[in-house]
Order: C-alpha cells, then structure tokens, then sequence
C-alpha cells in the first residue's frame, strides 16, 4: 500500500491500525506542537512565489490532480476502507468527490478576482481579493479525504499555502495520500505540509500568527475551542460542526423506500458522520409499520470487515467511540425506549440499532449519536413535526420524506438548518453545492465556487489617481 510516510516528525511515529482487525498497516510520522512553526515558515515561504504564478498553472495543477483521484482510486480507496473501515460504495464517494473538489477548485483560479467600484472622486476605485496566505486546515477521522480536499484545494487554487492536521487515525486517507498526489500533480515544494496530531496540534495551528485562516471540521464542543481560541487572535475561522439531523416521514410517504432511506442515513458508515440522521419523526398513523420494517432492514445489514466481506456496516473506529455510543443507547433503554433491533456489538463491530418508544429527552434521540441508531419519534401533526425537528440546538441537514414534495418543502422553510433534502435523506454531498450548518453545527455554509473565494481571500480596496491630489492644508 503506496502514501505511507513514515519519517518520524517531533512526536515521532504512530502506527496506522486497521479498525476491523487490529493490524498495523505501517508507521506515520506524529507531528508535535514544535513543528506548527516549521511548517508555516516554510510554507509562507513557498506561498508568496505560488500566488505570483500564472493561473493558469495553478489551475494545471489542480486539474492533474483531479484526474489522478481518478486514475488511482483504487489506491485511495483501500486506504479508506482499511484505516478508516469504510466500506467500499463509501469509499468510492470519496474519491469520487475529491476529484470534483480538485476540478471545481481548478476553476476558481480564474475567476474575476474584483470589481470596479464607483467613486464620487475624479479616481479609479477597485476591490480586489488577494490570498490570505497560509490557511490552516482541521479534519476529522470519519470523511477523511473529502473533508480536508474541501478546504486543502480550493485554498490551493487561489494562491495560499495550506498546513493540514488530519486526525492521527487517518493520516493516510486524511492527509498523505493528498499531498502525494497534488506532489505527483506538480505541486510546488513548502505549499502543503501534512501534520497528523492531536489537540496540541491543533491549537499550535490555530495560535500560529502566520496562520490566517482557519478550516475546521469536528464536533461542536471542539469547534467551539477553536473558535475561541481563533477569536482571540482576531483570524476568521471557518466551522464545519455536529450534527443530530432529522427525517420526517410524513403519512403519504411511500413507506417502503422511507425505510430504505431512513437505513440509510442512519446507518451509513456506522452512522459516523456529521449529516447521519440521528432523529427519525415519523406520523403516527405509520409509525408502528415504520418501526418493525426499520428493525426487519436493520436485522439483516451484514456487519464486518469491509476489506473482506461485501458488508453494509464496518467497524467503529475505536473503542472509545463504541463506547459512547453503546452508553447512549442503554442509557435511552434505561429510560424507557423499546430496543427493537441492534443494542450490541463485537469488538468494534456495532449492530444498526432501532429505538422506539423515544422521547425527546432520550440521550441517543437529544445528543450526536455519531453511531449505527435510529431513534424514532411519533408525531401527529405537521406543527407538532415541526416543533420537534427545529427543537435542537444544532442545525446541519433535514430530510423530508412525501408524497407531496410542495408540503415538504413547506415544511423545511420553518425549521432552521443549512441543508433540506425534500424525498431523501439527509447524507448528502457534492462538490458544487454549499455546505454548512446553523446554530451549534457551524458558521454557515461553505464551497461551491464564490464562497471558497470568499473563504481564502482578502478582500483589498485600491484606488488610482492620475495626479497626485490637492488638499486644503
């Protein structure tokens, strides 16, 4: 398996661990706090010749980039399903996506880079953006290539230098075999240096001065640090956070593909990811045949190693995971929710889990499960539905599931979230659209083409008189 870095770094080396079956896969290079300024030293360095260079090769090397995603995926892939226990579909989206990131990125380097603005002066007046420099960029261990490309090539494209942090469990998928393949592109040396770490790490990045903007993706109590941290050193940071989406299942929903895509948006990648649907609200009148079909669909999802077995459902990623997620589920047994299928595990092997008899104040209905459960609701009306679907704190992705999509999509317009989905899940991405949470799931929404500029650019006002202007004194 090719990307492997193992030069050791000031931590010096952690071992990569299969999640499925405990094996090591090789060695990685562990970043310390001491090697934040090294990184962005040298990339400054490399930035200023990078942001000179026509965009046309900045573009180049994004668009190569692009293309090898492509033509070695399946190197990438293998990667994803052994270090982080994707599965394969899922390990194929990524890829998928992280060459889209790279083509969409390719396009930003030229687009306008300002505007002419009027003046009430005898003077040429323009806004124009320029690259901030070094973006710092924080990704977790669950979507691990798509969440660091999403902010690794765009900033990238419009001239900055990135220093990337992927979580130490997925330094490979989240971070070296990124920066192979944009070397293998033509990268230019110092602009994309990789520092797998942990929280130390991460603050380093944040605190550093030549760092100004900050990408992050994680769960709200840590981004919440981050912001604060990047608060008091006055640089823009950008939050990607959790999330505890819902799906509502209203009563003329087609009741067979509800289920489907209820399973699936619970249950994809063990339910370990920001958008998973962690809330199901289903109409009353439907409920109990929801609930049995939802435990029948859940019974029989394969669970196992992905790299061997054609499974549905792969490993946690640790046991400190597992854990969390076993505690909310007893807990919410303990409560008084009905198991109706799932509630164990083997090692890190979790069965996708049904609760019913939730209510709201269940630990596995009112917290991020980030884990294979399906806690479901019943509502009576469409106001009741509301109430419960916006009554969280957090606000990433809805879905809304009808026979008539105008009533879905009325129904969206009164819960605050930064994604809706009208008949399908609420697992969704691609490299065009906007994504971004409200409330505790983020600072709004990112990517898709002028918000990446406006992400990694300054804006800077600049006006030109042809004579040196007079004044009264």
């Amino acid at each position: 398996m090719s990307f492997l870095v193992e030069t050791p770094l000031g931590a010096g080396t952690r071992d990569v661990i299969e999640p499925a079956t405990g094996a090591v896969l090789g060695t990685v290079g562990l970043a310390a706090p001491g090697d934040v300024g090294t990184a962005c030293a040298a990339a400054a360095e490399a930035q200023r010749a990078w942001a000179a260079t026509p965009f046309e090769e900045r573009a180049g090397v994004l668009r190569r980039a692009g293309a090898l995603f492509e033509s070695r995926a399946k190197e990438v892939e293998e990667w994803l399903v052994r270090e982080a226990g994707s599965i394969p579909p899922k390990a194929g989206v990524e890829t998928h996506v992280a060459a889209q990131e790279c083509y969409e990125a390719a396009a930003l380097a030229s687009r306008p880079i300002g505007e002419i603005l009027p003046s009430a002066l005898p003077r040429l007046s323009l806004a124009r953006r320029s690259p901030v420099g070094v973006v710092g960029v924080i990704a977790p261990f669950n979507f691990p290539l798509i969440l660091a490309i999403r902010a690794v090539a765009p900033a990238l494209a419009v001239g900055n230098a990135v220093v990337l942090k992927p979580d130490p469990r997925t330094a490979v998928g989240g971070g070296f075999a990124i920066q192979a393949l944009l070397r293998e592109a033509g990268l230019p040396d110092g602009l994309l240096h990789v520092l797998p770490g942990f929280a130390d790490v991460g603050t380093a990045l944040v605190e550093h001065p030549l760092v100004r903007v900050v990408a992050f993706t994680g769960s709200t109590a840590a981004g919440r640090k981050v912001a604060e941290l990047a608060g008091r050193h006055l640089k823009r940071v950008h939050l990607e956070l959790g999330g505890n989406s819902a799906l509502i299942v209203l009563p003329d929903a087609d009741l067979d593909r509800a289920v489907s895509a209820g399973a699936w948006g619970s249950y994809l990648h063990a339910g370990q990811i920001c958008m998973t649907t962690g809330r199901h609200l289903v109409h009353e009148s439907i409920a109990d045949e929801y609930v049995a079909r939802l435990a029948a669909h859940a019974d029989a999802l394969p669970v196992g190693d992905p790299h061997t077995q054609p499974v549905a459902l792969g490993p946690l990623i640790d046991a400190g995971q597992r854990d969390k997620v076993h505690g909310l589920v007893t807990a919410s047994v303990d409560g008084g929710a009905r198991l109706a299928a799932g509630g164990r595990y083997e090692e890190l092997f979790y069965r996708p889990t049904v609760l019913d008899g939730v209510v709201p104040a269940s630990p596995a209905y009112a917290n991020e499960v980030f884990g294979p459960v399906a806690p479901v609701v019943r509502f009576a009306t469409q106001d009741e539905a509301v109430a419960l679907a916006a009554d969280s704190e957090l606000g990433l992705s809805l879905g809304i599931l009808t026979g008539d999509a105008m009533r879905g999509l009325a129904l969206a317009e009164r819960i605050p979230t930064g994604i809706v989905h009208i008949n399908d899940q609420t697992v969704n991405d691609e490299a065009v659209a906007p994504f971004g949470g409200v409330r505790d799931s983020g600072t709004g929404a990112r990517a898709g083409g002028s918000g990446n500029v406006d992400a990694y650019t300054d804006l800077r006002w600049i006006t030109m008189r042809g004579a040196i202007a007079e004044y009264p004194f």
